[in-house]
């Protein structure tokens, strides 16, 4: 039980904190909006610097694909047009349960707007218990429970791309969502053959998407990157050439070029974009995006009205205007119909979501089919049973 009479103690010093550091973040924005009017002259010649001495900078950063000053208002969207989109939810494995197993569960939307059809809303489980599905991962140092939500992922791109490939109709515009990024920048810390098991459906369900035309976006609330930040920094590197691994290599230390320490994109291209509005398209340099092929991501920041929301697209999307304006206006639509996030992704979520309720009947199923198969002694640990009541 948490004490807030102790707790309250410590609000002060808290709220001390946060004065200042809302006082230095704005010092931090000033010099960030300083330094982007002084690259809209210098764009060219940063790139180049970036291109040349890739391999030598140490920190993530994107290119700009368009003039740093671009704003541009994004279409209104065609009034007959299909939005699709998956979320997940899982159990997760625990020793202490009945037995030891996971549930993935994808949550699945088909919005079909301006057409006699109905919606689609429902969710698709998958329960895992054989050995190869529990351990198989641990061969390569992998947690079980890590396991699962990579395992998650993977379903999530699979099952859309099902999903938009058989509810497109024609001519008819559409639009495939995830939430979250279509960068898995944890795929960085696998060994190969684990990337092997997620990365390739992954890809494959994408190239379903492409051949069939219809856009994929990943949408991201509160993005925290500071790719464009990044960029940035290359005007304010006070070295001749941005050879990070030379004149700065523990870049955990403060460097020359970190003026921007803690400012995120987001935070500047508040100051820059209306309502309506997208930022410059951006192609993020992200070394993991080295095993997507043709497929390395593009985004942009757009003032959905509530927020600025980063949004990821394939090349193949983001190389096609007329695809990537229509998306845009696609998305746009679905946030002002969700009241400031995306509606199909937020219901895709409700139907993914599996509630305390839902999880006591999945273990309560499989009591019963353990009792059917003659089990004896089935039940939950000690441990388990105490933490759910209290006799103080």
């Amino acid at each position: 039980m948490l004490d807030l009479t102790k707790l309250a103690r410590q609000m002060q010093g808290l709220s001390q904190h946060l004065t200042l550091e809302a006082a230095a973040s704005r010092q931090r924005l000033e010099l960030a909006q300083q330094h982007l009017k002084n690259a809209y002259e210098s764009q060219q010649d940063l790139i180049d610097r970036q291109e040349k001495w890739r391999d030598r900078i140490l920190f993530a950063n994107a290119t700009p694909i368009e003039p740093l000053e671009t704003c541009i208002d994004i279409p209104v969207p065609p009034k007959i047009h299909t939005v699709i989109a998956t979320d997940g939810s899982q159990i997760a494995p625990n020793h202490h349960e009945i037995a030891y197993c996971y549930l993935l569960n994808i949550g699945r939307v088909v919005l079909h707007y301006g057409q006699n059809r109905h919606p689609l809303l429902d969710s698709l489980p998958e329960v895992f218990y054989r050995p190869e599905d529990l351990y198989m991962s641990r061969q390569w140092g992998i947690r079980t429970e890590e396991w699962m939500s990579f395992r998650r992922t993977a379903s999530e791109t699979t099952v859309l791309a099902e999903l938009a490939c058989g509810a497109a109709q024609g001519e008819t515009p559409a639009l495939a969502m995830v939430d979250g990024s279509l960068i898995y920048w944890f795929l960085e810390q696998l060994p190969m053959d684990a990337r092997d098991r997620i990365l390739p459906p992954i890809l494959e369900a994408w190239q379903q998407m492409r051949d069939a035309k219809i856009p994929l976006m990943g949408y991201l609330s509160a993005s925290r990157s500071i790719e464009t930040m990044n960029f940035l920094r290359l005007l304010a590197c006070p070295h001749p050439v941005p050879d990070c691994k030379s004149h700065c290599p523990n870049q955990l230390e403060k460097v020359p070029c970190k003026i921007f320490e803690q400012l995120r994109d987001t935070s500047v291209w508040a100051t820059r974009l209306k309502p309506g509005q997208r930022s410059t398209l951006w192609r993020s340099n992200s070394p993991i995006l080295e095993l997507y092929g043709d497929q390395t991501i593009y985004f942009c920041y757009v003032h959905v009205g509530t927020e600025i929301a980063r949004i990821e697209v394939p090349a193949w999307v983001a190389q096609n205007a007329t695809m990537l304006d229509q998306a845009l206006g696609l998305m746009l639509a679905q946030v002002q119909k969700g009241y400031g996030y995306p509606v199909a992704i937020a219901e895709a979520h409700n139907q993914a979501v599996v509630k305390g309720g839902d999880r006591a009947r999945f273990f309560a199923l499989l009591e019963q089919q353990m009792i059917k198969a003659g089990l004896k002694n089935v039940g939950t640990s000690y441990k388990e049973a105490r933490k759910r009541g209290s006799i103080a």
